[in-house]
């Protein structure tokens, strides 16, 4: 009986870090296009912005990865682009759930 309780645990454990660890990449994109981010940023290529995975190379392995991303993209920081200062859009969404899951995604790239 402790097996099957143990085992019980164990895979709902699992299960519980496996969603967890992994963002809906359909949905960050979704809200990533609402906000005109793909104007300036791709997944992997240069354009105005940075590519999304140079963003989590730069972010890899960092405790205040998460914090600080999410500070970029809620506040509208200022951002140089060809020598020029300029405001970074703001995410157009104030969903908590929807911004962590864009972070998390960019993280995961």
């Amino acid at each position: 009986m402790k097996l099957l309780t143990t085992l019980a645990i164990g895979c709902g454990l699992m299960t519980a870090l496996a969603a967890q660890a992994a963002p809906d990449a359909d949905s960050a994109q979704a809200v990533l296009k609402k906000s005109d981010c793909f104007k300036c940023h791709a997944v992997d290529k240069k354009k105005d912005g940075p590519p999304f995975k140079e963003t989590a190379k730069k972010y890899k392995g960092k405790a205040d990865a998460e914090d600080k991303l999410t500070k970029h993209l809620t506040t509208s920081p200022m951002v140089e682009i060809d020598g020029k200062k300029e405001e970074h859009r703001a995410l157009k969404t104030k969903d908590a759930a929807e911004i962590k899951n864009v972070v998390q995604w960019i993280l995961s790239l």
